[in-house]
């Protein structure tokens, strides 16, 4: 029982068995997973026949188990960018309360970031809001989410130039970015050092799909005169960006 409200055990094994299915990938009986799963084998065999029956699963070419048209049609429908902001909202409001400073999350849509959470001390002091799209090149979070694009696209974003330079820290040269790109995946990490607003500091972060695709960005945003060392900040922020792709995909989530 949950908020005083009960739960129906018997969803929760059928549930149970579907992901234990689709997780063995059409490799093992249904009674090999029903025992792995400690369930009575009997009800194992009804359960997989009325998913079979309702398609939320098929029986493949060898007799096997595999995910079904009902099932898939329920993934199209899934957002994953708003699955990543849902499950990070929380966690973002806790990593910007035990940091004391601004934290945002945004993704890459249209060739712009998109912001879609903003939290902490002095948010509304800075001049990104919730839904306001801006250029990726000259941010934190833009740099991550360039940084993991498949050549071909940021091949073509690169074209869209050319950059201007909103800062003397600016990168408008379309080589010199791409070092930076470069930079940024292989460490993990994106710098912003007054490159999008004088004095401005940002510490970003990719969060990543299980197949690992980079789907958002986090950061955390101070003023240079008053931050919080790298050093402190860094680890927190990786862990945080973690920890959101492990409540947005759970066990789907592929170790590093």
């Amino acid at each position: 029982m949950r908020n005083g409200v009960p739960t129906i055990a018997s969803f929760g094994r059928v549930l149970a068995m579907l992901e234990a299915v689709i997780a063995d990938g059409g490799q093992s009986s249904v009674t090999a997973i029903a025992r792995s799963i400690a369930m009575p084998v009997a009800t194992a065999h009804r359960q997989v026949a009325t998913l079979v029956a309702e398609g939320y699963l098929v029986v493949g070419p060898r007799g096997q188990y595999l995910a079904g048209p009902r099932l898939f049609g329920l993934l199209q429908r899934l957002d994953e960018k708003q699955i990543i902001v849902s499950c990070a909202a929380p966690l973002l409001h806790q990593l910007a309360a035990d940091l004391g400073t601004v934290v945002q999350l945004g993704t890459f849509d249209n060739e712009m970031v998109t912001y879609r959470v903003k939290t902490g001390e002095g948010a509304s002091e800075l001049f990104t809001r919730v839904g306001m799209q801006l250029e990726a090149y000259c941010s934190g979070i833009g740099k991550v989410l360039l940084a993991h694009l498949p050549e071909t696209q940021l091949r073509a974003y690169l074209d869209t130039g050319p950059f201007p330079a909103l800062t003397d820290r600016t990168i408008t040269d379309p080589e010199a970015l791409v070092a930076e790109l470069r930079l940024v995946a292989q460490q993990g990490f994106a710098v912003d050092d007054g490159e999008i607003a004088e004095g401005l500091y940002c510490l970003a972060a990719p969060v990543s799909a299980p197949d690992g695709r980079v789907l958002a960005a986090i950061s955390v945003s101070q003023m240079a005169d008053g931050m919080r060392s790298s050093d402190e900040v860094l680890p927190v922020l990786l862990q945080t960006a973690r920890t959101i792709e492990m409540a947005a995909f759970g066990a789907s989530k592929l170790p590093e």
